[in-house]
């Protein structure tokens, strides 16, 4: 069972010159939720994806998170507020090992300061062992504590992107936003994501799911909003959603190119 709405999207609009490529979208996401956004290329995914985590700035419309409302003007201050996302391109450190590439997630909240690690104090340094300690726990979480001490690109691509996601969940975010999680998966890795995202909603996590794959969404989410050319043209169950005329109409029966 999910829980009261912790993040509302209102009327939510944006434009690109002539272009509106998000039109009066509303939505609702509970607590303990998994929720899907989908829709066919074009459709307006990604940039209301991105008006929710800061990278683009709405011309209409509002968002209240946990009933408050709240204007997300750059990615830093959404991650404070509790919304951790990844992205539909990979951004791991490539320099960095698996581990580091997590502890960097923690050390968004780290309490030291730039003046305690540069003093290396005792307090930085229990800081930085309870922080070591933490990622390696999200490591084994997400099924790749054995690769903790390898270079991220040497990580499969099924792998990366599960740290991708222990590097999100080391901000402690409220609302886990994925874009595309499952984007370039074979069919064993969409099976081991899958599992994470059953696990991680069983855990009471909340996520926000943006996915291409309709067969992942439909198994995994709670509700799902449908996009098509910016609006929203079906709202409510996976059942719901896959009976929908417009729906098929969409995927199926309208072959037109899409912005």
């Amino acid at each position: 069972m999910s829980g009261p709405a912790l993040f509302t999207v209102q009327n939510l609009t944006k434009r690109f010159g002539g272009l509106t490529a998000v039109d009066q979208v509303n939505l609702e996401i509970h607590s303990g939720q998994i929720y899907g956004l989908i829709g066919p290329n074009g459709a307006g995914k990604t940039t209301c994806f991105n008006l929710i985590t800061g990278l683009y700035t709405a011309d209409e419309g509002q968002f209240l998170f946990d009933g408050r409302p709240y204007s997300p003007k750059a990615p830093h201050e959404v991650a404070r507020l509790g919304i951790a996302r990844t992205f539909q391109n990979i951004r791991l450190f490539a320099s960095m090992t698996a581990l580091e590439n997590v502890m960097v997630g923690f050390h968004c909240r780290s309490k030291a300061g730039v003046l305690g690690s540069i003093l290396r104090c005792p307090h930085q340094r229990r800081e930085e062992l309870d922080i070591r300690r933490k990622s390696l726990e999200l490591l084994e979480y997400v099924g790749i504590a054995q690769y903790a001490d390898h270079v991220s690109t040497e990580l499969s691509y099924g792998d990366q992107r599960r740290l991708e996601i222990a590097r999100a969940l080391a901000t402690n975010p409220r609302l886990l936003a994925l874009d595309e999680p499952a984007a370039g998966m074979n069919a064993t890795e969409k099976l081991k994501l899958k599992e994470l995202i059953l696990r991680m909603r069983g855990d009471g996590r909340t996520l926000l799911l943006i996915e291409h794959d309709v067969k992942l969404v439909m198994g995994v989410c709670d509700a799902v909003t449908v996009l098509d050319y910016g609006k929203v043209i079906e709202q409510g169950s996976p059942q719901k959603v896959q009976q929908s005329k417009a729906v098929i109409e969409a995927y199926l029966g309208g072959i037109h190119e899409h912005p």
